[in-house]
């Protein structure tokens, strides 16, 4: 009997491609009825995410990952890691900040705005990740049990029928609450990038506190090398997210606090 994907894998694929949409829509809703937050900060964040870590960040790894500096870097965990976060960081954070400097500039009466920017970002980022692939799991789970698998194999020879061969037995054989796991992951991941949204938006809202620009773009760093650093030494997933928790918290902390220095601030008005 051919092997097959489990009905279970494929369920909470199907509730990870739910949580990816739903959960940016949810928030976008929520800040908008709860915050008074406006619609435009985010479409602008989800935007933001598309140009500058999947167009201009990508454009920067194939130019230097293909170099024989790149060579170096793919060759070590610990360069790897640090190589991506500070990548990761420089980008997504400078988007952020060039993005309230300009686009969003005549938004910054209203901090709630920063939140709705983050759920954008951090929207956008989830949905192509996490939805994204959930669909294309979908997809090849169907084909796989109905036993169509020579419909993603069968073109394929080479190097690229090894690949695909592999993705078919990784579908088969991951446990099936990996998959559910991703939902974790993102939800994670978003309020995240909501607390660096809060960070940053202080940061181009007041010349004084421009210092949690640069405070963010490394916040980012150590989280994103800390995960994939983790994970490259084949440490349990599951200990992987519980510290990506941790930070979570850690960075809901910091954001909150600085959030209430501005909120004490004289002349200033924050929306709540």
């Amino acid at each position: 009997m051919a092997e097959t994907v489990p009905v279970l894998s494929i369920l909470f694929m199907g509730i990870s491609l739910v949580v990816s949409a739903a959960l940016p829509i949810g928030l976008c809703v929520f800040f908008r009825k709860a915050k008074k937050a406006d619609l435009e900060p985010f479409f602008i964040g989800c935007g933001v995410m598309i140009l500058f870590a999947f167009v201009l960040e990508s454009f920067a790894h194939r130019f230097i990952l293909n170099s024989k500096a790149g060579s170096v870097i793919m060759g070590n965990i610990w360069l790897y890691g640090l190589y991506g976060g500070a990548m990761a960081g420089l980008f997504e954070e400078s988007g952020r900040f060039i993005a309230f400097k300009t686009v969003l500039r005549k938004k910054q009466n209203n901090d709630a705005n920063a939140l709705m920017y983050g759920a954008g970002h951090g929207g956008m980022e989830a949905f192509i990740i996490l939805g994204i692939t959930s669909i294309n799991n979908i997809l090849y789970s169907v084909l796989i049990n109905t036993g169509r698998t020579s419909v993603l194999t069968g073109p394929l020879s080479g190097e690229m029928l090894t690949q695909a061969e592999g993705a078919v037995q990784a579908l088969i054989t991951t446990p099936s609450w990996h998959f559910l796991l991703g939902s974790v992951e993102r939800i994670l991941a978003i309020i995240v990038q909501i607390s660096f949204s809060v960070l940053v938006w202080f940061a181009a809202k007041e010349k004084k506190r421009v210092y949690l620009y640069p405070i963010t773009i490394l916040l980012h760093l150590i989280v994103d090398a800390a995960a994939a650093i983790l994970a490259g030494k084949n440490v349990s997933l599951v200990l992987v997210e519980a510290l990506v928790a941790a930070f979570a918290v850690i960075s809901v902390f910091i954001a909150g606090k600085t959030w209430e220095l501005d909120a004490g601030a004289p002349g200033t008005h924050p929306s709540h």
